[in-house]
């Protein structure tokens, strides 16, 4: 059996809404079926503005343009992340500063997060790895204390939800992703949230290449002009179809990756009794969206020798990310030091993913889990 560890769920539907939005010519950014796909985002996640974006590191570039980071802020995110979430912060000239994160959901630990303000530090960047909520009531009164901005690294967290509220519409900003393997897919695209009017208005501008066309389009100007910074970030209403027919489907998608969490949780337990694996946590104020399902080994040795084995059966595990602080360029640029994180690079070291879709038949799962349970030891 092969299975591979991400298969993007699309179908008929998807094909039908591409087809019918080349037929009537709607192929522009910022289209009507964008229109509709925005409308719906804030509907779905309580939103006041949602703007699509091309990509989730775009949607996190125009975060910070529109909050006006400059060159000399810092900007506090965790290490463990893609290299989009700090690239932001440095195509603006800031410096990310890498706090830690916690053993047991692998987010941003507040507790460092408040040992690395200084009076520099202008904006927060908390990710929501495998869409578990953060500890969004500790960082926002962080950040109210200390009077600097909250983005949210939404980029796994759609439809998952903290004390009740989405993944993405707690901060100051909040940025989707919609990339092939997010739960929600277009192939590549995003989506800036914000509540607040004046970062709406600039992240508008700033995603029409620094012009007021979406103002002119809205007949608010009688021509539009260039009047800020600003790049071509706003997403094709080709990709948008695809998003709407996704979107529709969202509460499917996450009961069914949900269901297939709860399954290899259930599972595995037993190991995790045993010490042998250690099992994500989710906090009771979370409800996770089944993004990822991951657990951690003892050391980095068992976890390359189980990977290598999970391969030989045909399954598509993975690790995840290489620490950013740890990196080629965390290093030799940023003069970061591995040790300088050490609950960070455990994790990096020590993690297994394994293939979550909807897609997934009984049959491949009980596979999979039938599989680790004979690589690692059945008890």
């Amino acid at each position: 059996m092969k299975i591979p560890f991400v298969r993007p769920f699309l179908g008929e539907d998807e094909i039908k809404a591409v087809t019918e939005a080349l037929r009537n010519g709607n192929i522009h950014g910022d289209g009507p079926i964008g229109k509709k796909v925005e409308a719906k985002l804030k509907v779905l996640f309580g939103s006041k503005h949602a703007l699509l974006a091309t990509s989730g590191t775009h949607a996190l570039e125009m975060a910070l343009m529109a909050l006006k980071i400059m060159p000399g802020d810092e900007v506090i995110l965790p290490s463990f992340t893609f290299a989009s979430t700090a690239n932001a912060v440095m195509l603006q000239g800031a410096r990310p500063v890498f706090a830690e994160i916690d053993l047991e959901t692998l987010n941003i630990d507040p507790r460092d997060i408040e040992k690395k303000i200084t009076k520099k530090t202008k904006a927060i960047i908390p990710v929501h790895y495998g869409g578990i909520g953060c500890r969004m009531d500790e960082i926002m009164y962080l950040a109210k204390k200390n009077n600097i901005y909250v983005v949210e690294d939404a980029a796994q967290g759609v439809d998952a939800k903290y004390k009740g509220r989405y993944l993405g519409t707690i901060g100051d900003v909040g940025c989707y992703s919609f990339h092939e393997t997010k739960n929600i897919t277009c192939g590549e695209g995003g989506a800036l949230m914000t509540d607040d009017d004046d970062v709406k208005r600039r992240a508008e501008i700033i995603r029409e290449k620094g012009t007021n066309r979406s103002a002119f389009l809205r007949g608010e100007v009688d021509k539009y002009t260039w009047i800020d910074k600003g790049s071509s970030y706003v997403n094709s209403d080709i990709l948008s179809a695809v998003l709407d027919v996704q979107l529709d489907r969202v509460k499917e998608i996450t009961v069914r990756r949900r269901k297939i969490y709860d399954y290899y949780n259930e599972a595995l337990k037993d190991l995790a009794e045993a010490e042998r694996i250690y099992l994500p946590e989710i906090p009771p104020e979370c409800e996770h969206n089944g993004h990822i399902f991951y657990f951690r080994l003892r050391t980095e040795k068992e976890r390359y020798h189980y990977l290598a084995e999970l391969k030989k059966r045909g399954i598509g595990a993975t690790f995840h990310y290489i620490p950013l602080h740890s990196s080629p360029y965390g290093r030799e640029v940023l003069g970061y030091k591995a040790e300088d994180l050490p609950v960070t690079e455990l994790v990096s070291k020590t993690l297994i993913r394994l293939p979550l879709y909807p897609q997934m038949t009984d049959r491949e799962i009980e596979y999979i889990v039938d599989n680790v349970r004979n690589v690692i030891g059945v008890l």
